[in-house]
């Protein structure tokens, strides 16, 4: 029975799929408080972004004379957001659809995902920590659920402000024995990752940088990320490596860290946020380097949008910005362990008979 079909015969499931309409009010209503502007940015563009592990959405946009030009589906709104503030726009939020290929149906993914990406001028990234607080306490009064109690999946966790606050280095210093230097060691993850008897031949056929990566991300995800999940609170995971920097700043006092947080909870990562890079030239750089790293890894490569490199010419204010998942965000409030069960049309229904 399809979701839509289920949803007419049972009111439980019916009052869990609602919880997405009462979570969005919810956001909603915290930044319209707090003077946010509302934005809406294109989804459809002819220049995605180029981080090196996703997969895009690839289309063609035909025209009334004939022509067929290539166009993607985003994977998240930054670049143009961005643009609205070297516009001078001041503080904005939205809440739209952004598109990710060849990733899980079900579980904790849907190719079509709902986000809430906002960006405040003038603090910093800790500051923005705070900020995600304020709004999960707001959701909570919303909802009328005791954020001190928040059940999930048949656990209690406390909602209520500060949450945790690890460092990556503090993590690989726990949980893999690591310190901040052997951290952004090859040999030293690699003998870590020998130790725990990781399957290494196809690192063989990968530059020292990409080895690096490729151990990095095994050992966070095998070793650490489930250690997040044993915590009875929300996690702050900050200060990742400079190669993981993405579109952050990188730290002033020390260079080889990146002003970026991931947030996690009861096993989820809800929201990527950083403390935004505002150099042009760099992030030029980092844009060319990532579309090298696609072609490296055998992905398709595109043009940078070099109208997002002029915005940061004209000049980026000092911002923090942040992506958050809102469908996890459903997942939880929904108390739900299934994506598919928030979505009135989940794509593992719709492409279930291709």
């Amino acid at each position: 029975m399809k979701n839509w079909q289920r949803l007419k015969k049972d009111q439980n499931f019916k009052q869990k799929l609602l919880v997405r309409e009462q979570v969005i009010d919810a956001m909603r209503l915290f930044f319209k408080t707090r003077n946010y502007h509302e934005v809406e940015t294109p989804l459809l563009v002819a220049k995605p972004g180029a981080e090196p592990y996703l997969n895009l959405f690839e289309t063609s946009l035909g025209t009334l004379d004939g022509q067929n030009k290539t166009a993607f589906l985003l994977t998240s709104p930054e670049y143009a957001m961005k643009k609205l503030l070297v516009a001078d726009l001041g503080n904005i939020f939205q809440i739209c659809k952004s598109f990710r290929n060849v990733e899980s149906l079900g579980g904790t993914h849907n190719p079509e995902f709902t986000i809430l990406e906002w960006y405040h001028v003038g603090i910093n990234y800790f500051d923005l920590m705070s900020e995600f607080e304020e709004m999960m306490l707001a959701i909570c009064s919303h909802l009328g659920v005791e954020a001190s109690q928040f059940s999930y999946q048949g656990r209690l966790y406390d909602l209520a402000k500060p949450y945790l606050r690890f460092s990556i280095a503090e993590l690989f210093e726990r949980y893999v024995g690591l310190n901040k230097d052997q951290l952004l060691s090859l040999e030293a993850l690699r003998e870590q990752a020998q130790k725990r008897n990781y399957e290494l031949h196809s690192l063989e056929k990968l530059t020292d940088d990409l080895a690096w990566e490729e151990l990095y991300n095994q050992l966070f995800l095998n070793e650490i990320e489930p250690k997040l999940a044993e915590f009875n609170q929300p996690v702050f995971v900050y200060d990742y490596p400079a190669p993981q920097a993405a579109l952050a700043r990188k730290k002033s006092d020390d260079p080889r860290f990146a002003e970026r947080f991931e947030v996690y909870l009861a096993g989820m990562e809800l929201g990527n946020a950083f403390g935004e890079l505002t150099d042009a030239l760099e992030q030029e750089k980092r844009l060319l380097a990532d579309l090298e790293m696609r072609s490296v890894l055998g992905k398709k490569s595109q043009p940078i949008d070099d109208d997002f490199i002029e915005a940061l010419q004209e000049g980026l204010p000092e911002t923090s910005g942040i992506a958050v998942g809102v469908d996890r965000l459903v997942m939880l409030f929904a108390d739900t362990d299934s994506i598919d069960e928030t979505l009135f049309f989940p794509a593992s229904e719709i492409f279930a008979d291709l």
